[in-house]
């Protein structure tokens, strides 16, 4: 359905994120309850006051642990301090921070005081961060100084010369530059310093919590809109179903802003179970192994590339990995032979989580047969999940064949932030994620891949069409195809297909110099670069995708099979 063609929802889903039968619905059945995420540190700080709550570096790297009474503390310093910089309840503030202990108490702050929290993950770059702010209007923007190869004060700085908008810049680091120092002590004692401080706020739990960032289907990605009500009723079905405890110490290797790394069981659902969150500062596994062995860990989130170069290194290091309980893995589909070597080299339960921030989430089971959780991506996460599959016609797929995933659910968005993105949801409400799957009989899901032409390179999803149009603004290029080809380690890379202009010579090396200028995202930059004189085209002169899709998979091919021999 184009975006003309989409039928108008009878409520304003600007104001409402769910149409008022629904919210009945779901109120009515138990899976939305009263709890909101402005209260969730302070029920959790007095249910859990002295438990281990966070662990990892600050933002000057010193090394603390904070227990949840800790962090509370924290975060209502942190919350007076963005009251006074504006921020008030319904307030948007950016957040962009790495995996560094201070998210958890920036966020809560965000949340205890009723504004809404925009997550941005670090490597996301000025193009991607311009159009959040004008998308959002956030009045205040928290961050960091440099950290790893970004100066984040920089990047701001840059960001916002591109935009009308002025919010308020606040930075975690000794020297903010022309910005804002976000006082945040820098040792593991707590003690609150400013007089003044803000109760938690009592947002209504159907109104908007925060906004999340999908995948990108059109270029630089979409914000999601995601309530109270909807996304605590994951946070709770998520404890139950991966067996999230107070005992439970889970291990934050993606970026930290990632909905998998903050519900699916995540930050956010561990803090809701009184257990320990431990932020590793990067994905090297040796990085991650030392922390496992030292902090043991029960429970880690792995996207599949991270997980094949995991099953590498578990025989190279010596580190004592046996305090894992269970791995999860997500954010693209994993090969079942490698699901099959997790639980004997780890010792320990696989559990494969398809999801999607827009909504859905299915997970293998605790229980399940070993053969189900190598051969399939899970079930869905609620009883009240609706599932189509369909052909491209419309119709629904033959039980067990392969189709188009259609969902509505009690936690599934209804439509984007300022309805961008509408020809991805229907009359009836359901959204389409753009993967093919398919339902085996225990009822479990299958991915079998996508229906655009969009590249999911380790989890995260890239536009073709937006790196394109970057390239073909180069005066030395003529056109410009982005594809996809399978990678084991990666799963998808990318490899832009070029036409220079007669004479003209190019290099993989320039166009993603390039890029970077251009203020792209690492992970949206090329993979592999090859010039033609021509594209193949289709019968009625359009480009043809699949020729070029197959090109790349032959050179894919000989490439494996010359080293091979």
């Amino acid at each position: 359905m184009s975006t003309e063609n989409a039928v108008k929802p009878e409520w304003d889903p600007a104001n409402k994120l769910y149409p008022p039968e629904f919210e009945r619905r779901y109120r009515e059945a138990g899976y939305w309850t009263d709890d909101t995420f402005a209260q969730l540190l302070d029920v959790a700080a007095s249910q859990y006051g002295s438990n281990e709550a966070v662990v990892g570096l600050n933002w000057a790297g010193s090394e603390i642990r904070w227990t949840y009474k800790e962090v509370l503390d924290r975060a209502i310093d942190i919350g007076a301090q963005l009251s006074r910089a504006g921020v008030t309840v319904r307030s948007r503030v950016l957040v962009q921070l790495p995996n560094i202990a201070d998210f958890v108490p920036v966020v809560a702050a965000i949340f205890r005081i009723g504004a809404i929290p925009l997550f941005s993950i670090p490597a996301h770059r000025r193009d991607a961060l311009g159009s959040f702010i004008e998308a959002a209007e956030p009045v205040a923007i928290v961050t960091v100084g440099r950290y790893g190869d970004c100066d984040h004060r920089k990047l701001m700085r840059e960001t916002l010369l591109e935009t009308e908008y002025r919010p308020q810049v606040l930075v975690l680091a000794e020297d903010p530059l022309e910005f804002e120092v976000l006082d945040s002590p820098t040792d593991s004692v707590s003690v609150p310093r400013h007089t003044h401080t803000v109760p938690a706020a009592a947002p209504e739990p159907t109104e908007l919590a925060f906004l999340q960032v999908s995948g990108g289907t059109t270029g630089v990605p979409k914000l999601i809109p995601r309530s109270h009500a909807a996304y605590h009723y994951t946070l709770r079905r998520s404890v139950e179903i991966c067996n999230v405890t107070q005992a439970t110490r889970f291990l934050v290797v993606i970026p930290c802003a990632h909905n998998f790394a903050m519900s699916s069981p995540g930050i956010l659902s561990v803090l809701l179970a009184g257990g320990t969150v431990v932020m590793c500062p990067d994905p090297m596994p040796s990085t991650a192994f030392e922390l496992v062995e030292r902090e043991k860990i029960t429970l880690v989130s792995l996207v599949p590339p991270l997980l094949m170069l995991w099953l590498a290194m578990s025989g190279k290091s010596a580190a004592d990995l046996s305090s894992l309980e269970v791995i999860n893995v997500g954010g693209a589909a994993l090969a079942a032979e490698a699901a099959a070597r997790v639980g004997p080299t780890f010792g320990c339960t696989l559990q494969q989580v398809f999801g999607m921030a827009e909504g859905l989430v299915n997970y293998t089971r605790l229980d399940d047969r070993s053969d189900v959780i190598i051969n399939s991506q899970g079930y869905p996460l609620s009883p009240a999940d609706e599932i189509k599959i369909l052909n491209e016609d419309g119709t629904p797929t033959t039980e067990g064949e392969p189709g188009v995933l259609w969902t509505r659910g009690p936690y599934t968005i209804r439509g984007y932030l300022g309805g961008v993105g509408a020809d991805s949801f229907d009359e009836e409400g359901f959204y389409c994620p753009g993967d093919i799957v398919r339902r085996l009989p225990s009822g479990h899901l299958r991915v079998e891949g996508r229906i655009s032409d969009h590249i999911n390179r380790a989890g995260e999803k890239i536009s073709a069409e937006e790196i394109e149009n970057h390239i073909v603004a180069l005066p030395q290029v003529v056109d410009a195809a982005v594809v996809g080809v399978t990678d084991p380690r990666l799963g998808e890379r990318s490899c832009a297909f070029i036409v220079a202009q007669p004479g003209k010579v190019i290099s993989h090396s320039e166009i993603n110099g390039y890029l970077r200028d251009r203020g792209l995202a690492n992970y949206k930059i090329p993979d592999q670069t090859i010039v033609r004189e021509h594209f193949p085209v289709t019968g009625v002169g359009k480009l043809s995708r699949r020729a070029l899709r197959k090109e790349l998979a032959s050179i894919a091919e000989d490439q494996e099979l010359g080293l091979r021999t």
